[in-house]
């Protein structure tokens, strides 16, 4: 009399499990762009409404760039894992090639962005009359800490990014995770402008440092369930990590690291 394998899951277990697999990418591109646009829909109407009151200088060109070359990776994210969802792989890969273009992109309009913002707070703090001027010194030395994550930001996003796209021929599975946690750290941006959730700004970096971690929860959870085991793009992903995280906490907010910026910046 035959016997049947005891550890084979049932059918209907076996659909749902291959569904998952095939559309978690989807739905954590989707997840990412909700995090930035809850975060950033209300912080910008406000921001907008004291540019036209006169209340703050408006945007400079290079903030509206980095708008649009982080939308459109966000975009080309969702594209791309609904692609691959949807079992079209050629075209998968064809528009694959815009990374190659956005991706320097995003990371030099990132670094002109933290100059020009530093820059603008200079002006400020030069304009502002004698009883405002502490609070811009304030402003500044706050600035001069997120610094730290910026830098830590772009550098770590250009250095994931170049392992994701290396991989994208010989390994897939650790082309499609290093494509998400590559972006993943800069999503604080969005956390921190949700001033309802708890958060350790501008006093420690932790908060933004959780942050990340409970963004990409969902894809790593499934991947730990579905597989029994951590995938190794995740250890790829914390020891690079690891070195600029303890960078950015032993600095923070240390005399050498704001006399290091003002140098830097010619303050």
């Amino acid at each position: 009399m035959a016997t049947v394998a005891p550890n084979l899951p049932r059918t209907g277990d076996a659909v749902t499990v291959k569904g998952i697999d095939r559309w978690i990418f989807v739905a954590m591109a989707l997840w990412f762009i909700a995090i930035v646009l809850v975060g950033f829909i209300p912080d910008s109407q406000m921001k907008i409404a004291l540019i036209a009151a006169g209340q703050r200088p408006a945007f400079p060109l290079v903030a509206h760039l980095h708008a649009l070359c982080m939308g459109s990776f966000l975009v080309l994210l969702l594209a791309q894992s609904t692609l691959m969802a949807t079992g079209r792989g050629a075209y998968h890969r064809q528009l694959g090639v815009a990374a190659f273009v956005l991706v320097p992109v995003l990371v030099l309009v990132g670094f002109l962005l933290v100059r020009t913002n530093y820059a603008l707070l200079l002006g400020m703090a030069a304009d502002a009359p004698p009883d405002g001027k502490a609070e811009v010194a304030g402003m500044l030395n706050v600035w001069e800490n997120i610094m730290l994550l910026q830098i830590r930001i772009g550098l770590l996003f250009a250095i994931y990014m170049t392992i994701a796209l290396r991989a994208r021929k010989r390994d897939s599975g650790l082309h499609k995770r290093m494509m998400f946690l590559a972006i993943a750290p800069a999503l604080p941006a969005a956390f921190d402008r949700m001033t309802w959730l708890p958060n350790t700004m501008p006093t420690s970096p932790l908060g933004p440092d959780l942050w990340v971690l409970f963004a990409i929860a969902p894809m790593f959870l499934w991947d730990v369930v579905r597989n029994a085991r951590v995938h190794r793009a995740y250890w790829i992903w914390l020891l690079v990590a690891a070195p600029f995280t303890v960078f950015v906490h032993t600095m923070w907010d240390t005399p050498w690291w704001h006399a290091m910026v003002r140098s830097m910046m010619g303050a």
